[in-house]
């Protein structure tokens, strides 16, 4: 498991090396992601947590975990293109096939919390929605521990900081909005350090060629073995 993960090793070569059949080397690694996401933190847990440590704050976003092309589609509801039929795992933003997976880290940048995957066609902030993020983190802010996020996140709920953003036809941003989102983005952008974190140590995350449904337990089955190797320092 921890070849696989570290190194992406085949799941043929790990069932030879091991003398086992393929099957059973898949199901071994299903076992053990399956045992390792189950001991990840619930997200009122980290967010309790959080509190109790006196952080000034939290950061959410989202991450694109890719996949090999997939056939499911779906019906595009939104946009230009509304009521047309599109891939269901491929990501626009991104141009890839993928899962959708979002993240909690700490104001210093360190993953906290991952959620499960949706497809890649899911943009962050129904993500967020949909899996209760954006209710966990209003109630979390009404506590004293605010949230940053990017703009795609905008209106979000409460106690969820974003950017301003400049509509079509409006006037440019004032000049303390402008300070505002300068100083917003430099303690924001310490987030892309815990995508980096999980995705640089574990090169399974780089492309998963498992079932996308189980990216979801894969990706916290990883944050479990990086808060392992860091003793849980953060």
């Amino acid at each position: 498991m921890l070849r696989w993960f570290r190194d992406a090793t085949p799941v043929h070569r790990l069932a030879t090396d091991h003398r086992i059949s393929l099957a059973t080397a898949y199901r071994y690694l299903h076992e053990a992601i399956t045992t390792l996401a189950a001991c990840a933190p619930d997200l009122h847990q980290v967010l309790t947590q959080r509190r109790a440590a006196a952080d000034t704050h939290v950061i959410l976003d989202g991450t694109l975990i890719p996949t090999t092309r997939l056939a499911a589609t779906t019906v595009k509801t939104k946009g230009r293109n509304r009521g047309a039929m599109v891939h269901l795992w491929y990501s626009g933003k991104h141009r890839s096939f993928g899962g959708n997976v979002q993240f909690l880290a700490s104001a210093e940048g360190f993953p906290l919390w991952t959620s499960p995957v949706l497809p890649g066609s899911r943009n962050d902030l129904s993500a967020a929605r949909d899996l209760g993020i954006t209710g966990a983190l209003t109630a979390a802010a009404a506590a004293g521990l605010p949230t940053l996020a990017d703009k795609a996140y905008h209106a979000g709920g409460i106690g969820i900081c974003t950017p301003f953003k400049r509509t079509a036809g409006q006037p440019p941003l004032a000049i303390r909005q402008r300070i505002f989102n300068l100083l917003h983005s430099r303690l924001r952008c310490r987030g892309e350090r815990a995508a980096a974190i999980l995705k640089t140590r574990w090169s399974a995350l780089r492309r998963v060629t498992l079932c996308p449904k189980r990216i979801g337990a894969i990706v916290q089955a990883a944050l479990v073995l990086t808060h392992h190797e860091h003793q849980g320092r953060y």
